[in-house]
C-alpha cells in the first residue's frame, strides 16, 4: 500500500479531535496535535502522528493526564523548577519555554527544569520558540533507560534528545535536534509502520543481540561509543536529578516507582542582547551558513548542509503536496477514530 498523503490542516484538526475525545481540554488537545504535526511536515515522522496509539495507551494505563495540575515549586529571576503532574509534553514545555523566555527578557537568561512530563514530541519546536523572540533556545529530556551505554548489554541510560536553535537574518534558523541513540526509537516505530528492517548498528533484542528487526529491537545503542553514552548519562544529572526524580538509578537499583511514561526536561532561553546586538549576531549567522555551505563537498556529497535545512526543506515540500502516512499509521489512525467515535477525513476514510 502506498502512503496516503494529508493535508496538514486537515491532519491537525483530526488529531485535535482525537484529544479532545480523550479528555483534553479544547486548548491543550490543540498544542498536542499541532506539535505532532509539526513534526510530519518537517519529515520527522518517528515524531508526528504515529505516536497517537502510543499516547492513547498511556492515557489508559494513567501515564498522561488529561486534568494535570502544572505548577511552579521552586523559582528565583532566573529559573524555575515545574512539576507536570504527567501532562502532555508539548502543553508543559511550551508553557515552561514561555516562562524561560519572560525571565531571558529581565535578566538575560532563562532555565527550567520540567518533572514528571510525558512525551514531548519533536524537541526541536521548542528552542525554536524562543528564537522567535530573537533568543538562542535549548531543550533536553531524559526518561528511564532504554539504551545500552557503551560497552554494555543492557539499557542503563536513556537515548537523552538534545535541541538547541540560534536565529539567522534572511537565512532559516541554525537548528539542532538529536538524540544520543543511533536513531531514535520513534524511527523504529516508523520501521514497524512501513514493514522495513532497521539498519545494523541501531539496536539491540531483549537478550542483549544486535538486532535489525524492528520488532524485536528492545535497547537502543549510543552514537560514537562512549561519548554520547557519556552525554546521556550527564544529561539525566542536569534533569531528573536536579528535579529530585532521579529515572536511571530508581530503574537501575531499585527504589519508588515512577509513573509509566514519566520523564524529566530542561528548557532554556538566552537573550541575545544582552551579549551582543540581535541585528548583528543574525548576520553573523548568515555569513556563518553561507562559510559552511561553501565548503567544497566530499565524494559522494551534492552539497554541505547545516542543521535544520532538511527539514526546512521538506517543510516546504509537504506543505504543498501534503503529509505522506505510511500503511501502518494510517490503520493505527482509523482504530483510534473508531474507538473515540471521531469522524475520519475523506483521505484516511477509504
Amino acid at each position: 500500500m502506498a502512503d496516503i498523503r494529508i493535508d496538514s490542516q486537515t491532519l491537525e484538526q483530526f488529531v485535535a479531535a482525537i484529544w479532545e475525545k480523550a479528555g483534553f481540554t479544547a486548548e491543550d488537545a490543540a498544542t498536542e496535535a499541532h506539535v505532532l504535526v509539526w513534526a510530519n511536515l518537517r519529515g520527522v515522522d518517528s515524531h508526528g502522528v504515529l505516536r497517537v496509539p502510543q499516547y492513547l495507551a498511556n492515557i489508559a494505563r494513567g501515564g498522561m493526564n488529561p486534568h494535570a495540575s502544572i505548577r511552579i515549586e521552586r523559582e528565583t529571576p532566573a529559573i524555575a523548577l515545574i512539576e507536570a503532574d504527567m501532562a502532555f509534553g508539548p502543553v508543559v514545555t511550551s508553557y515552561a519555554m514561555e516562562i524561560v523566555i519572560a525571565k531571558a527578557r529581565q535578566v538575560g537568561i532563562g532555565w527550567a527544569v520540567i518533572r514528571n512530563t510525558t512525551h514531548q514530541g519533536c524537541m526541536a519546536y521548542y528552542p525554536l520558540l524562543a528564537v522567535e523572540q530573537d533568543m538562542a533556545g535549548l531543550a533536553l529530556v531524559c526518561n528511564p533507560p532504554n539504551m545500552a551505554p557503551y560497552g554494555a548489554r543492557a539499557a542503563g541510560v536513556h537515548n537523552s534528545p538534545l535541541a538547541i536553535a540560534v536565529p539567522a537574518g534572511d537565512r532559516d534558523p541554525l537548528v539542532l535536534d538529536m538524540a544520543t541513540s543511533m536513531a531514535a526509537f520513534g524511527k523504529i516505530n516508523l520501521a514497524q509502520d512501513r514493514r522495513v528492517p532497521i539498519p545494523e548498528g541501531w539496536a539491540l533484542d531483549s537478550d542483549g543481540n544486535p538486532t535489525t528487526d524492528p520488532n524485536e529491537a528492545r535497547i537502543l545503542l549510543p552514537f560514537g561509543g562512549y561519548k554520547a553514552s557519556s552525554l546521556a548519562l550527564m544529561f539525566e544529572t542536569l534533569s531528573s536529578v536536579m528535579a529530585g526524580n532521579g529515572l536511571l538509578t530508581a530503574s537501575l537499583l531499585g527504589g519508588e516507582r515512577q509513573r509509566p511514561g514519566a520523564q524529566n526536561s530542561v528548557v532554556a532561553a538566552i537573550d541575545i542582547s544582552a551579549f551582543t546586538d540581535v541585528a548583528d549576531y543574525k548576520g553573523e549567522i548568515d555569513r556563518l551558513i553561507a562559510a559552511i555551505k561553501g565548503l567544497p563537498p566530499a565524494k559522494g556529497f551534492a552539497e554541505v548542509l547545516v542543521p535544520g535545512e532538511i527539514e526546512n526543506r521538506v517543510r516546504v515540500e509537504r506543505s504543498t503536496t501534503g503529509i505522506p502516512l505510511p500503511e501502518g499509521t494510517v490503520m493505527n489512525l482509523r482504530q483510534a477514530a473508531r474507538d473515540l467515535g471521531v469522524p475520519l477525513p475523506a483521505a484516511l476514510a477509504s
